[in-house]
């Protein structure tokens, strides 16, 4: 190997990392080895037999991450609702659907998807929410529960407080078997509700307020759907779409067969599967549509937080649907759930050096001037939100045709499956006779490299099969020496962080994995417990529709929900793997991962397909750390300037604008995480039209919509402005208009605990004209 060099900027970087790593471990040490507790979070749902047959490695117990002790968690009082009687004379499904706020912090805290230093929120382009939808067979003895949440991924944390409080409510109805949580995988979510500690550490912290407020909203969305339920149909349609997305890794794919390559005619999947649900008098009441692509249309410069071009689609359907209401309101509930888009970019000009404007579509994507960091993919659009825009508007017009024109009904039993599984002790049996094990989890080097929709730091680049001796070294001084086991297992990834043996403060990645399916007559929903790129996708759905067929249950439709009750990074294929490009990198249990889940859910898809659901191993409960790192950002009480008051306006409105213009004021602001405890207001801003026949001012837009934008800019010592921007639409109706700002500021008198207190304001009225 070449002996590298480094320049005295990355020397002082390098410095600056070591510093910050070491600071951090030793806070994290600090907080946690003496007071981290563990409880083992009680089934929230039907107990299921256990089996000695498994051969599968699901019944290990967990290691490492008992050490600390545990806390037997106290089973929370079960107060049933009662269940309403259900007309069971029909042919059909109970359906319900529900959506629910579950937006978070908008301010002082980090973006969760890039894992960029320095990407935190300052404020919001649209609120996120939580989809759910509830179907149960006419007598109500058998019913699922699918939930899409705008959110980057679900963490184990909160899918089990979200079980909890639902046994809490319904005891036994809805549980771990029969409920998945999906994440859309938008990049421009809140982080801080994760238990491991990559992940806390990402997040800077953890955040009970944004925590509270995600499994509130899943909560309620649920209840919602519960309460909505009444006799109905689904329908399914399958299509392709095209012009939506991009193989980011196209020479990972390549290393797949040819003769498997050969069998489709594209490297990424573009078929979408719609479910239109409507009931028995055809009134429609939702949509679920599943669809494999990145959102990550907003790059890492953004600091808004939004749900991307999936939420964009989402936001064009309800609001067609919902005629009359404002954004995130109306009967009608549509979800765009992710799939296998491990490998999956909306950003469709491809990566090109943004130095030179040369394509940079290699092995390792990098530039050559400015290595990986200089190569970039971008999107069809102007800007980041253009091309949201265009994206989502291309998979909500697809899934506009297919939905129209769905007329294959879903009939026959619902049924669900689920196990817990110990994935770094999975044996994978490739024959009758030889075997393969999963490992404890790994990151390897290509993981710091990022991707051409978010490069990483330090120049690391895609594509490294071979350590490097100044960050082994420095590995080993912060962290410890990876064992030779898990190197072994990992080959030939080299392993930049063996997560798998760190276990201060907390265990740094998951060993205890849920696998869960759910099936809707001829339907099968996959719970993918992270990101399966396109060919690991085809791959399991093929493998389950065999193993369906094999039991009797033929012409199956498979499909892969993405980001589903605990994350584990990506899953690649075994030839993928061997190339370690970044999603192979991140395959953290291994090069047999892909396999083992393959074996995982063909046993599920058997025990459905052969009524012995009863028989599988429930697998060892995971933990639920009770202690974890408050966030590094403090709370400060909010200041407004000598002589203002919060609210006030500093920056008018103009007294006319044309549409296409942008009508904008700024505020004198307070700490938008405020709202994010005290909810007295639902939304940080209106759009109000003064209607002259009834003398009253109409809400036309609030935060929720994609034309208004929300920025908090943060100042000294408390201080901050707020500025709210309308894009004025070519629709907006000509008239007078206002505008106004909602917010809460944390107040605290001496030797007094803090208080938030809720204020708003309104600026001048404005007229928007046609023309000038």
């Amino acid at each position: 190997m070449a002996k590298r060099t480094f320049s005295t900027l990355e020397t002082f970087l390098i410095f600056l990392l070591v510093m910050m790593t070491a600071v951090t471990v030793a806070l994290l040490s600090l907080l946690f080895i003496t007071s981290g507790t563990i409880e083992n979070h009680k089934d929230s749902g039907v107990p299921t037999t256990q089996s000695s047959t498994t051969t599968l490695g699901s019944t290990a117990t967990q290691g490492s991450t008992l050490t600390h002790g545990t806390t037997a968690t106290p089973t929370p009082p079960v107060v049933t609702t009662p269940e309403p009687p259900l007309f069971q004379n029909f042919s059909g499904y109970h359906i319900g659907v529900g959506r629910a706020d579950c937006t978070g912090q908008v301010a002082d805290i980090n973006l969760m998807g890039y894992s960029k230093t320095g990407q935190n929120a300052r404020g919001i382009l649209t609120r996120l929410y939580s989809r759910a939808f509830v179907m149960a067979e006419p007598d109500g003895s058998n019913r699922v529960v699918f939930v899409s949440i705008d959110i980057g991924m679900v963490s184990q944390r909160l899918r089990l407080e979200v079980l909890n409080r639902l046994q809490t409510k319904y005891g036994s109805l809805y549980g771990k078997d029969n409920v998945i949580l999906s994440g859309t995988h938008t990049h421009s979510g809140p982080a801080g509700y994760f238990q491991y500690t990559v992940f806390v550490i990402a997040s800077e912290g953890f955040s009970n307020r944004t925590f509270e407020y995600m499994v509130t909203g899943i909560v309620k969305s649920i209840e919602m759907a519960h309460r909505n339920m009444k006799p109905g149909k689904i329908f399914i349609k399958k299509g392709t779409v095209e012009g939506a997305q991009i193989n980011r890794s196209p020479y990972s794919y390549l290393q797949n067969p040819e003769s498997e390559r050969a069998r489709y005619s594209s490297n990424t999947d573009k078929e979408m599967v719609v479910l239109k649900m409507e009931d028995l008098d055809g009134a429609e009441l939702g949509l679920i549509s599943w669809f494999a692509v990145h959102p990550v249309s907003m790059n890492n410069s953004n600091h808004l937080v939004n749900s991307d071009n999936m939420g964009y689609a989402a936001y064009l359907f309800e609001q067609e649907k919902n005629k009359g209401y404002l954004p995130g309101e109306g009967p009608y509930v549509a979800a765009f759930a992710s799939s296998n888009l491990g490998d999956v970019s909306p950003n469709i000009l491809g990566p090109h050096c943004v130095n030179t404007g040369e394509s940079c579509d290699n092995a390792n994507s990098s530039c050559p001037i400015g290595g990986s960091s200089m190569c970039m993919a971008t999107g069809p659009g102007l800007d980041m939100f253009n091309s949201t825009q265009i994206i989502g508007r291309i998979i909500y017009e697809r899934a506009k045709e297919l939905y129209a024109s769905a007329s294959q009904e879903l009939t026959g039993p619902l049924a669900a499956a689920h196990q817990w599984v110990n994935m770094t002790d999975v044996t994978v049996w490739l024959n009758s006779t030889h075997s393969v094990k999963t490992c404890k989890p790994a990151l390897g080097y290509s993981f710091a490299a990022g991707t051409i929709d978010g490069f990483g730091s330090f120049n690391f680049t895609q594509g490294t099969t071979v350590g490097d001796p100044f960050w082994d070294t420095l590995r080993d001084q912060l962290l410890g020496k990876p064992s030779e086991e898990i190197k072994q297992c990992q080959k030939p990834k080299p392993i930049l962080l063996h997560t798998g043996e760190l276990t201060k403060p907390h265990p740094w990645h998951p060993d205890i994995v849920d696998v869960q399916m759910i099936t809707i007559g001829s339907l099968a929903i996959t719970a993918i417990p992270g990101e399966f790129t396109t060919m690991s996708g085809r791959r399991l759905r093929e493998a389950v529709q065999a193993e369906f067929a094999t039991y009797g249950m033929k012409n199956m439709t498979v499909v892969i929900s993405g980001l589903c009750n605990v994350y584990t990074h990506y899953i690649t294929t075994f030839e993928e793997y061997q190339v370690q490009r970044y999603e192979a990198a991140s395959t953290i249990y291994g090069p047999h991962t892909l396999s083992a889940y393959i074996q995982l859910f063909r046993a599920l898809a058997k025990a459905i397909a052969t009524d012995t659901v009863a028989n599988l191993s429930r697998g060892p409960e995971p933990p639920f750390f009770k202690q974890l790192i408050a966030s590094l950002i403090p709370n400060i009480v909010d200041r407004a300037p000598i002589g203002k008051t919060f609210g006030d306006v500093l920056q008018p409105a103009k007294p006319t604008y044309r549409v296409g213009e942008v009508a904008e004021v700024t505020f004198v602001g307070a700490n938008p995480k405020n709202s994010a405890e005290s909810q007295t207001h639902r939304t940080f801003l209106t759009v109000e039209k003064y209607e002259a026949t009834s003398a009253t001012w109409q809400i036309v837009h609030n935060d929720a919509s994609w034309e208004t934008r929300f920025y908090w800019y943060k100042g000294l010592l408390g201080h901050s402005n707020a500025t709210i921007q309308w894009h004025i639409p070519d629709t907006a109706q000509p008239g007078i208009y206002r505008i106004r700002y909602f917010g809460h500021n944390r107040k605290q008198d001496f030797l007094k605990p803090a208080v938030i207190l809720p204020f708003e304001s309104t600026s001048s009225a404005f007229e928007v004209v046609t023309t000038y």
